[in-house]
């Protein structure tokens, strides 16, 4: 299981520490759902997921201040026995004195953030979703041609890298090369990432590396994208029999989900940055709705089917 420190969530969602003097380096998330802890604070604790962040906006603000804070003493009390990891207080709203001396000694941090409370939880359920989704490192080059993530597989030397630098060249953007770490965020989407050590460097065999941010300028990497599509090179096979109309789709499997897959034989004299460049243009038609090769298909049917003209 995949967990963040509520340090890295802090960062990333720039919000303010009521109580510094707590470690929040040693509070860790491992579930992306976020919690507006409203029926809590009425004192009803069934089926609390404590495990999540604690959220609190407008209602439930406005349902604190209805009360004395004595009577509420036993309730933030049990609130922060629950070991929840923190609360985070929307539209810059601030908790009282009360609440705040009770969750310093239970030791659960208050947090605060200037946006509204819906904002806030669809942004972090969001980054919390791809930060723990589960995950898997393949060998590959991923790289984004005409908005589609392309990932380009084979065996090791069969030129991967090669192609992906010309379809850099050719001003497409590179994500990630020999290692790619794929992420499930959900049941339709694998984002695709580069581990921090290798990003932005590509491996020439003769030549050595190259780093291609350098190189090329920011315009030409990516930190992460979505795996659309699959391109596996192979070597080629006079007597293997290619698919040559694609009326039937391939698939490769990660994680579960299934992406399309297509086989290219390499052999010397192909462009192999131009075909994965048509390959990308091809896919992105299908999903638009227009399949070359079902119109081809439907054509020669229809030319088939058509009665013969009469002789003059």
């Amino acid at each position: 299981m995949y967990k963040v420190t509520l340090t890295e969530i802090i960062k990333k969602m720039e919000l303010k520490n009521l109580l510094p003097d707590i470690d929040t380096d040693t509070i860790t998330i491992s579930q992306s759902g976020v919690n507006r802890i409203a029926l809590q604070l009425a004192g009803f604790f069934e089926h609390f997921d404590s495990e999540r962040i604690q959220a609190i906006g407008n209602v439930e603000y406005a349902y604190i201040k209805k009360f004395d804070e004595a009577r509420m003493i036993p309730i933030y009390e049990k609130i922060f026995d629950s070991k929840i990891p923190c609360i985070v207080f929307c539209r810059n709203l601030e908790p009282s004195d009360t609440m705040l001396d009770a969750a310093e000694k239970k030791g659960v941090p208050l947090l605060v953030t200037s946006m509204s409370t819906s904002d806030f939880i669809a942004e972090l359920v969001r980054w919390l979703s791809e930060q723990l989704a589960p995950r898997i490192s393949i060998h590959g080059v991923l790289v984004d041609v005409y908005g589609e993530g392309v990932l380009i597989m084979g065996e090791s030397g069969i030129g991967k890298s090669e192609a992906a630098l010309e379809l850099i060249r050719r001003g497409h953007r590179m994500v990630s090369d020999d290692v790619v770490e794929i992420r499930k965020v959900s049941n339709d989407t694998l984002i695709g990432t580069s581990p921090d050590i290798t990003r932005h460097f590509i491996e020439l065999r003769g030549i050595g590396i190259v780093d291609v941010k350098s190189l090329f300028g920011v315009e030409s990497v990516m930190l992460n994208q979505t795996i659309d599509m699959v391109i596996r090179l192979e070597d080629w096979n006079r007597e293997a029999n290619y698919d040559r109309l694609g009326l039937d789709e391939e698939y490769i499997e990660f994680l579960g989900s299934k992406v399309v897959c297509y086989s290219i034989p390499i052999r010397p004299g192909r462009n192999v940055a131009v075909i994965v460049e048509s390959a990308a243009i091809n896919f992105r038609a299908k999903k638009m709705g227009y399949n070359a090769a079902q119109e081809l298909y439907n054509r020669v049917t229809g030319s088939l089917n058509a009665p013969d003209k009469a002789e003059p």
